[in-house]
């Protein structure tokens, strides 16, 4: 399977304005090619062909006066962006059609030289390299340094260069992991979990463990929102401005990658302690509009979740998914009889027909194990349907502070 390796990117003065080029050159180049497209329809012409697009937006338009600084940047940055605005073309009409899982998705629209997030993507027909000094060689930009906090396992098929909102540059590698050497890193185990996510505690599993929630929004919600009143005290489009919102980003930013790590540690513990893994299918968007909207968010269960599925995926551990409709806080975890509906602010309960006293996360932990149906074999493989394939999109690797710990 393939996975992205994030690392932190030190570009000089200079190398920050040659990314600052490459940015805005692609940047272009996806809108020329968006605006061709429109054009066309507009004027019920047939779109232009992969074949003329690409002489269109770039050959062509290199030897035009507006547009003759194409050429100061790598021509695969340029080639890569016109592939991204033929990808969010397939993936419209594809939600057009309903074969895209998933909400529906809007026709491309143009990017804005004002946006907060920037990327270009380097492939190996760029010739991009790793010095053995340990920086990265990056065409018509330079020798990048480069905050390694591990080593690559094997050579990357592509490296994408961003710049967040909070003014940080990062290399996302694409890797071609070895199953082989990956099921070794992690034995075959005769554990079997299930998971009761919430937000008093984070997770209870069905053994009783309970992880509380760190609340990292929550935590640091004062420096938030006094970070925002200086921002929306400042003069729009003064310099000043420009510098409280850098502050406000960098905020947000701190409390992003500490969730993140606190979710890459849990999940990878989990995974290398069981076999098997069982979790609610939660409807998190439907949560996120009720009044526990920024405690839900602040959670993040659907990162965790994902991070579980690839990393079982990758692991060749078993993750299963219950319905979200299953009664595991109305059953009985010891009897099986369902006991009704109960509100939440009740966290111990009594079954009436056994008279076990239960907590309310651990019976419904029990409960999810139980319906996943997870049982193991004598060689320690667990018997279940096949494992949840991971889905890495490129926005699953930005905003750490030194590498992805994907493993």
């Amino acid at each position: 399977m393939q996975l992205r390796y994030a690392f932190r990117l030190y570009p000089d003065v200079a190398q920050q304005a040659a990314l600052a080029r490459a940015f805005g050159c692609a940047r272009v180049v996806f809108n020329d090619a968006v605006r061709a497209r429109e054009e066309a329809r507009k004027a019920g012409r047939p779109s232009p062909t992969a074949g003329e697009l690409p002489r269109a937006v770039i050959t062509q338009a290199k030897q035009t006066t507006s547009r003759s600084w194409l050429g100061e940047v790598s021509a695969v940055v340029l080639q890569q962006s016109l592939r991204d605005a033929e990808a969010a073309y397939r993936n419209f009409f594809a939600s057009l059609k309903g074969a895209r899982k998933g909400p529906k998705l809007g026709p491309p629209r143009f990017k804005s030289r004002k946006d907060a997030r920037q990327s270009v993507r380097f492939t190996a027909n760029a010739r991009w390299s790793i010095t053995d000094s340990g920086r990265l060689n990056l065409p018509k930009i330079g020798a990048v340094k480069v905050k390694w906090s591990r080593t690559l396992p094997t050579t990357p098929t592509s490296v994408t260069v961003i710049k967040d909102a909070a003014g940080r540059y990062f290399a996302s590698f694409v890797i071609d992991t070895d199953p082989a050497a990956d099921h070794a890193r992690m034995p075959a185990t005769d554990r079997t979990i299930g998971i009761d996510l919430g937000l008093t505690n984070f997770a209870v599993l069905s053994d009783g463990t309970k992880i509380d929630s760190p609340r990292f929004l929550r935590r640091a919600e004062k420096k938030l929102k006094k970070a925002q009143r200086e921002l929306s005290r400042k003069q729009k489009g003064s310099k000043n401005r420009a510098k409280a919102r850098l502050k406000v980003a960098r905020a947000h930013a701190r409390v992003a990658d500490a969730r993140r790590e606190f979710h890459h540690q849990l999940s990878t513990r989990l995974i290398s302690e069981n076999q098997g893994i069982a979790v609610e299918d939660l409807s998190v968007a439907g949560l996120a509009r009720t009044r526990l909207a920024k405690s839900v968010h602040d959670a993040g269960w659907a990162t965790f979740v994902g991070m579980l599925a690839y990393k079982a995926a990758r692991y060749g551990r078993t993750l299963v998914k219950i319905g979200r409709f299953e009664p595991t806080s109305q059953t009985c975890s010891t009897c099986g009889v369902k006991d009704g509906p109960k509100p939440l602010k009740v966290r111990e309960w009594t079954c009436t027909a056994c008279g076990v006293v239960h907590d309310r996360d651990v019976n419904a932990a029990i409960n999810i194990k139980k319906a996943a149906g997870l049982a193991v074999s004598a060689c320690g493989a667990p018997v279940r349907p096949e494992p949840v394939l991971a889905q890495r999109e490129e926005t699953g690797s930005h905003g750490f502070k030194t590498g992805n710990r994907a493993a």
